[in-house]
């Protein structure tokens, strides 16, 4: 089964961008604690996720790999998948027997895993809000998930712009629709490239290190300022995380008529029906899933590890039920990994 993909991820992967994973899968291929159990991993399928499906097969699971139509994919791998013998699903598909479901976006919510599931998103996180019966860890919840969205998710932002041909920010008026993680590592990334930044957001939410990275603040609500500023913009991109955040909230005029870049970085389409999709780049769909590496693997590490880990806490505790946010002790011993192993520890700081 790793005939295939081992050799793709030592050609293209330093082991230090991944240490995270490589350490579940070199004490999971002693412990073997996932042994006997079938899992569906919702995962994107892109290059960098064959580090998390080896970290589950060496665990001793039966991988099942979930794809559909909510998350982008690389239909190459996908292909690879397959030829090295791991059953690739769709929602729609007749629900297979599993133990536990990691899903995206919860993309398989309405499967019935024997033990429960594991979601890797803030998006998919309120479809589970009613499920009593069966755990869901959230890995979303965490510290470690700041990382990804942080650091990866903003540095990714400006390299899905560069590769359409847009990567002169110095001075330029960016307008950003959101101040959780994924905005602030937009943010942060803007402040580093010179960019002059707008957040539209709730005031209430806003932290130092936003106000330190940012030109100007706009309430949400202000309805009149928020459209001009999007109207003055070079580019507007949106991290809230809500689907049709800007419907009531930013008048659809004024992104019409704006000679601004649309982007979206959020899961759901969070411009609204308002705004035709062939008004923002990519068809409203998340930007920096045009990427051959949608995130840089050194900065989705160890979030896919805490979501492996979220499989590991449910085999292992059988009381458990409802939402279950990932433990700080569990979350410290995987940055320690990364902090120790990795090529990022500079960059933790900055979380």
């Amino acid at each position: 089964m790793f005939n295939l993909i081992d050799p793709l991820i030592t050609s293209t992967y330093r082991e230090n961008e991944y240490p995270v994973s490589l350490y579940q899968t070199r004490e999971w291929s002693r412990t073997l604690p996932l042994k006997g159990l079938t899992l569906l991993d919702a995962t994107p399928v892109f290059r960098n996720t064959l580090v998390k499906h080896r970290a589950l097969i060496a665990a001793g699971a039966e991988l099942i790999a979930g794809i559909s139509d909510v998350m982008p994919r690389d239909e190459k791998i996908v292909d690879l998948l397959r030829s090295s013998g791991i059953r690739v699903m769709h929602p729609e598909d007749a629900p297979a027997t599993v133990d536990i479901i990691l899903d995206c976006a919860a993309a398989f919510s309405s499967w019935q895993p024997r033990i429960g599931f594991v979601e890797l998103t803030r998006s998919g996180v309120e479809k589970f809000s009613h499920v009593a019966d069966k755990p869901v860890f959230l890995a979303d919840n965490g510290r470690i998930k700041r990382i990804e969205t942080c650091l990866g998710t903003g540095e990714s932002y400006y390299r899905a712009m560069k590769q359409l041909g847009y990567d002169e920010w110095k001075d330029r008026k960016l307008v950003v629709f959101g101040s959780g993680k994924v905005g602030t590592g937009i943010i942060m990334y803007a402040h580093k490239l010179g960019a002059r930044v707008t957040v539209i957001t709730d005031p209430a939410s806003v932290t130092e290190q936003i106000t330190a990275f940012t030109a100007r603040i706009i309430d949400y609500r202000d309805t009149p300022t928020v459209a001009q500023a999007v109207k003055d913009a070079y580019a507007v991109v949106t991290a809230t995380g809500v689907a049709h955040a800007l419907e009531g909230n930013c008048p659809a005029e004024s992104l019409l008529h704006s000679p601004a870049l649309l982007a979206n970085m959020g899961v759901e389409d969070e411009y609204g029906p308002s705004i035709p999709a062939e008004r923002v780049l990519m068809q409203k769909k998340t930007l920096n899933f045009i990427l051959d590496e949608p995130t840089h693997l050194k900065y989705i590490d160890a979030t896919m590890a805490l979501h492996n880990e979220g499989a590991l806490y449910l085999a292992t505790h059988p009381e458990a039920r409802g939402l279950i946010e990932p433990q700080p002790e569990m979350e410290e011993h995987l940055l320690n990994v990364c902090r120790l192993n990795g090529c990022i520890t500079d960059e933790l700081d900055l979380i």
